[in-house]
């Protein structure tokens, strides 16, 4: 039985634990309503947290796992040795000191009531340009600089004024810089908004039982993640996965796990694994640790809080220099992507070992990335635009994979056809379920998608994809979902590549399908 360990009673700590997240929600909601591009407002491509005031995580929204895990990791780092005063914020994206990759920009806020610093409020969203050469942003780099405008922390708002002569420079490099510039008023707008529930949440408990409630929250998080871990048997567990490719002839990348697991504490060891490599599938650490914090987080009950506690009882292990804790200036846009969809599959096949009924088998792995845009030298000719695209879940014991969705590190909607087509120079000629991809078996695996872009005006495509090579496995003697496939005017073209396409090309994305689970006894058998 988990205990509270705190005068705080269950009722009350409950309560506590939906009006601090209820901050998240609302912090996205503005957040969406405000912003300009199709990737924020309509894929909701975004996420919002609230932290402490030592960079603990309180609460999250559920958003994007890989922005949530990545931020909860690296946030103590982020705002070490920074002059906080009321009304700054920070702006940041560089994958080295905190953030993801490069498309992904984060802004942080510190909370304050009276003189006291309380806390941090907290967003990340994906922005489809951030001055990388290829539209889209997300290109087959080999060094970080490749892939666009690197910002390090930074205050953008001070003591609540814009720092209009920042803002202007971080525009520069910008091919649409007033949709840029709405998209980052919206994070900042979502952050004012989290700071003011955030105050009103401390005011009407006061200071000393906001502070006491937190601790209560992690303590009571941390017991629950120990108790529901301690259902996995004790012992060592190994698994090994790899990347179709990164796009430069480096193919089969390994990612390997041992996972440890002694009385409900998890130690997830990925020495071994690839050095990273030339291609952009590199991570930093704090990706690496954002998929491994999901995977356990499946497996807590629905009621565990998100914060800091519940990850306590877990250690990741990654060399320096390797895939999954690349050194600077390596290549990272789709490391945090790709790898971090197959960290989830390394992860969770080990963990099949232990708990059979209780993992499902592999997903379509890939968040199936399409950049796309026109770098022309008017702002009326140029246009930036970024997807991904679900496929099939894989199946578990207990049920069928699901058909066509997003699955594991991403948590975003599809763009609706009727907005991309009004925004862009594009046609969607067929978006529809990959009938039979999924994996066979005792449940069978999801199938997956697809979707058929015909470009009315040249265009510039990048495509970072995966699960065209190997295809995602099935658990317990099923069957394997189907590979991938990506078509340029019906023949097939790599998983990794930059295409230049001229009106009438039409460009098919067919995902993957789940792995099945449980091997299917024929009759006479």
């Amino acid at each position: 039985m988990v205990q509270c360990y705190s005068n705080m009673n269950p009722v009350e700590l409950s309560i506590f634990a939906n009006r601090i997240e209820a901050v998240c929600d609302e912090m996205g909601a503005a957040l969406q309503r405000a912003a300009f591009s199709p990737n924020i407002r309509d894929r909701l491509d975004y996420s919002c947290a609230v932290f402490d005031a030592d960079g603990e995580l309180c609460a999250q929204a559920a958003h994007i796992p890989v922005h949530l895990g990545s931020m909860a990791f690296a946030m103590r780092g982020i705002i070490e040795g920074i002059d906080w005063r009321d009304g700054d914020m920070i702006i940041l994206n560089d994958p080295y000191m905190g953030g993801t990759h490069l498309p992904d920009v984060t802004v942080i806020a510190p909370v304050f009531v009276g003189k006291q610093m309380l806390g941090f409020v907290a967003n990340r969203a994906h922005h489809a340009d951030i001055g990388a050469e290829q539209p889209g942003s997300m290109p087959l780099s080999t060094s970080l600089q490749q892939e666009g405008l690197v910002i390090q922390p930074q205050k953008l708002v001070e003591q609540g004024i814009i720092n209009e002569a920042r803002m202007n420079r971080l525009m520069q490099p910008m091919r649409n810089p007033a949709e840029s510039t709405g998209d980052f008023s919206a994070q900042i707008a979502a952050n004012r908004r989290g700071s003011h529930r955030l105050i009103e949440l401390i005011q009407q408990m006061g200071t000393q039982r906001y502070s006491e409630a937190l601790e209560a929250l992690n303590n009571y998080a941390e017991q629950l993640a120990i108790s529901s871990l301690n259902a996995i048997p004790d012992g060592e567990y190994h698994f090994c996965d790899v990347l179709d490719d990164d796009g430069l002839g480096h193919t089969d990348i390994e990612i390997r796990a041992r996972i440890s697991v002694r009385q409900g504490k998890v130690v997830v060891d990925f020495t071994g694994s690839s050095a990273q490599v030339g291609g952009n599938v590199n991570c930093p650490v704090s990706v690496t640790a954002a998929a491994v914090y999901y995977v356990f987080r499946c497996l807590l009950p629905p009621q565990a809080p998100a914060c800091a506690g519940s990850f306590r009882p877990i250690t990741i292990t990654a060399e320096n220099g390797s895939l999954l804790n690349a050194a600077y200036p390596a290549a990272v846009a789709a490391g945090n992507v790709e790898t971090s969809t197959r960290i989830v599959d390394v992860v969770m096949g080990a963990l099949a070992q232990a708990v059979p009924e209780l993992i499902p088998a592999a997903s379509h792995g890939s968040m199936n990335n399409v950049a796309m845009g026109l770098a022309g030298h008017q702002a009326a000719q140029t246009w930036d635009y970024y997807e991904t695209i679900g496929g099939g879940m894989g199946a578990g014991a207990a049920a069928d994979g699901l058909d066509a969705v997003q699955t594991h590190m991403t948590n975003t909607l599809n763009t609706p056809i009727e907005s991309l087509e009004m925004a862009f120079p594009i046609r969607i000629n067929r978006y529809q379920v990959r009938r039979g991809s999924g994996g066979t078996g005792v449940r069978a695996g999801g199938s997956g998608i697809v979707r058929e872009f015909e470009f009315l005006q040249p265009a510039q495509v990048t495509l970072l994809t995966e699960r065209r090579t190997h295809a995602p496995w099935g658990l317990q003697g099923a069957g394997s979902g189907r590979c991938g496939r990506n078509l340029l005017n019906r023949k097939e073209v790599e998983a990794k590549v930059l295409l230049s396409l001229q009106a009438g090309d039409v460009l098919t994305i067919e995902t993957a399908g789940g792995g099945g689970w449980g091997k299917a006894v024929r009759s006479g058998e």
